[in-house]
């Protein structure tokens, strides 16, 4: 049975736009209240960073910029963190020390049961049922944690209980809107 004090999932995600780059985090209960939230500024690179960063730049401004700020700034402490991107899982449980996941939807057919996981033909990538309607979701891991999923599936099958697993994606992308909106006025 896991600790009700430390039921929280961490959602995580980076963005790279055209002119900027920033990122946010989200800490919630497995009811889905947040818990701590933190975003950075938008970082905008010079045409001189460009050059000079080359094709490191995105490395640098994600890693090294981003999420040092967020996971540095975050409060609360996560079970695990999720991202929309697999290339975040390795930088991000670099840092954080923490097991991170990245969770995106499949165009699978559902699962038996919820709850139920399978590996996938990919290295590091499995099937998960969240509920028992919708199709499964698509978890990578990082190699040194394949053998730890059954306990992170776990995790999110408790937590998919009472929440969307996917729904504070959408939380942080219309957040930062709010803090962009509000920073243009």
């Amino acid at each position: 049975m896991l600790e009700k004090g430390k039921q929280l999932v961490g959602y995580l995600t980076v963005e790279a736009r055209e002119n900027y780059f920033r990122g946010a985090a989200l800490v919630t209960d497995f009811r889905g209240i947040p818990t701590d939230f933190r975003y950075t500024e938008p970082v905008r690179p010079t045409r001189l960073e460009r050059i000079l960063y080359g094709g490191a730049l995105d490395i640098y401004l994600r890693e090294e910029v981003i999420l040092d700020n967020l996971l540095g700034a975050i409060e609360t402490r996560p079970q695990l963190w999720l991202v929309p991107d697999g290339g975040l899982v390795t930088p991000v449980q670099k840092i954080s020390k923490l097991p991170t996941l990245a969770v995106e939807a499949s165009n699978r057919s559902p699962l038996e049961a919820s709850g139920q996981y399978e590996m996938t033909a990919e290295q590091c990538v499995f099937i998960f049922q969240a509920d028992n309607i919708s199709a499964p979701l698509r978890l990578t891991v990082s190699e040194e944690n394949t053998s730890a999923i059954s306990q992170f599936v776990q995790i999110l099958a408790a937590a998919a209980e009472e929440m969307e697993l996917m729904e504070p994606f959408g939380r942080i992308e219309k957040a930062l809107e709010a803090v962009g909106e509000t920073e243009q006025k």
